[in-house]
């Protein structure tokens, strides 16, 4: 049925997904989210939302939805901010 280990349907993973990639992490209205998913806002808000507010994966902000890091964890992704591992190397010349 598309559910993983989580509990997360295809649709959960499609809003995911449409946070993180569309509005980089947020946050949005769940009216662009539904717009840009050409899904229903209340479909959204009444089948969507409370599980993946329930278990930790979006936060509800006065300035619209924020992916949590469990979402980007659990996608795979790295969370916006998060810096490399890698260090750029001095260039001649420069100094510290």
């Amino acid at each position: 049925e598309g559910v993983d280990v989580l509990g997360l349907d295809d649709l959960d993973r499609r809003y995911l997904k449409t946070l993180i990639g569309h509005y980089q992490g947020g946050p949005a209205g769940v009216a662009a989210l539904a717009a840009t998913m050409q899904q229903e806002s209340d479909t959204l808000e009444e089948v969507v939302e409370p599980y993946l507010l329930h278990e930790g994966f979006i936060l509800r902000t006065p300035a619209g939805r924020r992916a949590a890091p469990r979402a980007y964890t659990h996608l795979h992704l790295r969370p916006p901010g998060r810096p490399s591992a890698q260090q750029p190397l001095p260039l001649e010349g420069e100094e510290d």
